[in-house]
């Protein structure tokens, strides 16, 4: 059995359809994925009736954004199988708004630097529920400033490093609090890609607090080191392993197939028992403690 469990559409940052998502999962026989779009449920269920029809089996998601305030970083947490979805409205509608917010500052900056208008820029994010900076790249692409979304004009305009970078920092919430609230709509928490952010320290504080059910450790921005060192942590913390490419179409920063870099068969079962073996962990426990 062949998965994807990190997978965007043109909800978010992707360019493809859910529908044309799917099939590609089909031909590429993929069996399982996850649609993660960032802080968006909106096409849950639509990819669950589409997957259906092409037998392929989709299981809910959503990539929340969080802030690890502590070390001034970005922090990604993926939810899967909310049994209570529609708790989690909330926290997608509010950063949503925060993304939006910092977005149209960027806009502005961009349209100072250029002669692009903002309208311009929205018709490039036509389909989704936000402006990503791939919708900006694809904006100045389109008026001929670059032939790629992540080219050199890209390294310019969105790494700190450089000086006339246009980012606009936003203040998401924290991880903690993103996980507490995936658990109370009954969902599973996973730490995405540590490697992307340099998450590692707080991947650290989270398992040590009991928070985390999973990781993400196949995925292209963990090296082989990390993918090792993951898999170690995982395993002594009962932890379940998840992996994906991290698809986005033609808004991938490099190529990479669906599919590329997915879980084992076995880390997709233990994904979809994990609910399960936690209730009876919890039951056993509750049993032990009457019995005393």
């Amino acid at each position: 059995m062949k998965a994807d469990l990190h997978c965007h559409t043109k909800l978010s940052d992707g360019t493809m359809g859910i529908d044309d998502l799917i099939v590609l999962a089909k031909n590429s026989g993929i069996n399982v994925i996850a649609v993660t779009d960032h802080d968006c449920q909106a096409g849950t269920v639509r990819a669950e009736i589409i997957g259906r029809r092409y037998g392929i089996e989709v299981i809910p998601a959503v990539e929340f954004t969080a802030t690890d305030s502590k070390r001034g970083s970005k922090a990604h947490i993926l939810c899967y199988l909310a049994d209570r979805p529609e708790r989690l409205e909330g926290l997608c509608k509010s950063n949503s708004l925060i993304r939006k917010k910092a977005a149209q500052l960027t806009v502005a900056k961009i349209t100072r630097k250029f002669p692009v208008s903002s309208e311009f820029i929205v018709k490039c994010c036509q389909g989704s529920t936000n402006i990503f900076k791939q919708h900006i790249m694809q904006a100045l692409m389109e008026c001929g400033y670059t032939t790629s979304i992540f080219g050199d004009l890209y390294k310019m305009l969105f790494t700190k490093q450089s000086r006339i970078n246009v980012i606009t920092d936003a203040t998401y919430p924290e991880p903690e609090d993103i996980i507490d609230q995936i658990h109370e709509a009954g969902g599973i928490a996973v730490l995405a890609h540590p490697g992307f952010y340099d998450n590692f320290e707080l991947l650290d504080e989270l398992v040590a607090k009991g928070k985390l059910d999973g990781i993400e450790v196949y995925h292209p921005e963990n090296t082989p080191e990390q993918q090792e060192a993951l898999i170690k942590i995982a395993k002594k913390n009962g932890l379940v392993m998840t992996g994906g490419s991290d698809f986005h179409g033609a808004f991938n920063m490099y190529p990479i197939k669906l599919g590329e870099y997915g879980p084992s068969e076995e880390d997709v079962a233990a994904l979809l028992s994990y609910k399960a073996k936690k209730r009876r962990k919890q039951k056993k426990l509750e049993s032990m403690a009457n019995e005393q």
